[in-house]
């Protein structure tokens, strides 16, 4: 088998319906400094055509390097030609100055005695998809491939379930001499396509940034880059991440990651979609990884004490975790939600002779209720569901109000912790008419700007917008894990253009 080809550690998808578009967004992608391009000849539908046009860019790209793809329909691609036709065009793709191309393995099986030539004159990657989930044994999957002589083997399954990114990654740490590419799709696979490179696989993709990919959860460049610095972590790098359903809003990753490469810390930090009842299935992935800790959000901070070894007494008391860190091979639990509500309330009044109105009853509010009344304040609670609230006001010795006795009340400050007005519901907003406080506290950050803000605002309140819980909170928990200071006005600003970054959008 030939030597490891050394790739740049980012290729960019190029599915394009026609040639213009192709080149167009190929020199778009080059100008923003890619260097490794995807052509998919079987997007286009005479790709002879594409052949040419990829040539053509080559002419004037000589530093640019090309993997060609033309993939049969009958294994999930366009071309619908037969396994001769593709292999000549695969072939006039190297003639024409491709440096890799990619063959299905399905197809490399019907014609491995015609492999030869190509195998000889350009870099021949086997490719395996599998849409329909995660196979239980990938090694397997792997011998079936190596069976037939190539100078790299690509996996790409879909993660239906944490656990599936672990065993997607661990291929690479049990085949360590085995060039390979390993990806799983979908949202929970995304942690594959930045830790890939990092443990050994060749390259990830990456989606144009002008264009949509060619698989379900790539993502741009500049994201891979900016964010989560693929190819900058090492095999060593400590992972960190959030743990929640939906996760995609999540501005964690690019705070944390900001904060890592502000104290120079060799971590990356990933979001995780981990759906209810998938927690134990979370852990065997932690457990795999390995995760050094991660932060937990809606809907797991009441469950996930179950799963934890020791949980701080403050954390007992509210019944709730958001930070969970990993020590002497013992999963801790604790609350930092408790100081990012009470530290920004201290800035513009005692919390000891306040009257304060939370509304909600998940883990956010637990937090908030506890915190609350050991700082001394008077405590009232509302929520949409007026048995939740008593049961929660009675664990923490406040008062249960429902929405109507709240409104006709007037209170210091009101702190909303529920997922209302979050994006993309931004018109929702849990007072129907006037908010009863001169000081109103959304944990909400996303948008900055709720309705709630909004309607605060407009009736003179004082507003305290969520991005200061969270940078309070998140300021702890990189102390939690790292031991180190946190770079509080790195991360706040991290924070607020990856916000700016959203509206954009």
């Amino acid at each position: 088998m030939a030597q490891k080809t050394i790739f740049p550690p980012i290729c960019i998808a190029l599915g394009l319906p026609d040639t213009d578009s192709l080149i167009d967004q190929a020199r778009a992608e080059y100008q923003a400094g890619e260097r490794f391009l995807e052509f998919r000849l079987d997007y286009i539908p005479d790709p002879e055509r594409g052949i040419a046009a990829m040539q053509k860019f080559l002419l004037r790209h000589t530093d640019c390097t090309i993997l060609a793809t033309c993939r049969r329909r009958q294994n999930q691609g366009k071309f619908t030609g037969s396994i001769e036709e593709q292999l000549r065009m695969l072939n006039a793709a190297r003639e024409a100055g491709a440096h890799a191309v990619d063959l299905e393995i399905e197809s490399a099986e019907n014609c491995e005695e015609r492999l030869a030539d190509l195998r000889a004159s350009t870099y021949l990657l086997l490719s395996y998809h599998n849409y329909g989930g995660t196979p239980p044994r990938l090694d397997h999957v792997l011998k079936r491939m190596t069976r037939i002589p190539a100078h790299g083997y690509k996996i790409v399954t879909t993660a239906r379930k944490p656990s599936d990114t672990s065993r997607v990654l661990s291929l690479a740490k049990s085949h360590p001499k085995t060039p390979t590419i390993l990806l799983a799709m979908g949202e929970t696979g995304f942690a594959t396509r930045v830790l890939s490179p990092a443990f050994g696989g060749l390259y990830t993709y990456a989606a144009p940034n002008m264009a949509l990919g060619t698989a379900s959860g790539q993502v741009g460049a500049k994201k891979l880059r900016s964010i989560y610095r693929v190819g900058k972590i090492s095999r060593d790098a400590k992972i960190y991440g959030v743990i929640a359903d939906p996760v995609n809003h999540s501005i964690s990753p690019a705070v944390h990651n900001r904060a890592f490469q502000a104290r120079r810390i060799d971590a990356s930090y990933l979001p995780f979609l981990v759906k209810p009842g998938q927690l134990k299935d979370f852990f065997a992935m932690a457990e795999d990884l390995p995760l050094a800790g991660f932060s937990v959000t809606i809907p797991h901070k009441l469950k996930i004490i179950r799963y934890l070894d020791q949980v701080d007494p403050v954390a007992k008391r509210i019944g709730a975790v958001n930070t969970v860190w990993r020590k002497a091979g013992k999963w801790r639990g604790t609350n930092t939600d408790a100081p990012g509500v009470t530290v920004p309330l201290e800035k513009h009044l005692r919390l000891s002779k306040s009257s304060v109105l939370v509304v909600g009853n998940g883990g956010a509010a637990r937090g908030a209720a506890f915190a609350l009344v050991e700082a001394g304040a008077k405590l009232s609670l509302t929520g949409r569901n007026i048995d939740r609230v008593r049961a929660l006001a009675s664990a923490c010795g406040a008062e249960p109000l429902s929405r109507e006795q709240a409104e006709a009340r007037m209170f210091d400050a009101v702190v909303h912790a529920t997922p209302l007005g979050m994006s993309p519901n931004t018109d929702k907003c849990f007072f129907r008419d006037k908010i009863p406080a001169k000081l109103v506290f959304d944990m909400v950050y996303t948008p900055m700007e709720t309705e709630l803000l909004k309607r605060a605002r407009a009736q003179k309140a004082v507003v305290i917008p969520g991005i200061e819980m969270f940078l309070e909170q998140a300021s702890r928990q990189f102390e939690i894990w790292t031991g180190e200071r946190a770079p509080r006005a790195a991360m706040k600003q991290a924070a607020l253009e990856a916000l700016a970054a959203r509206i954009k959008t």
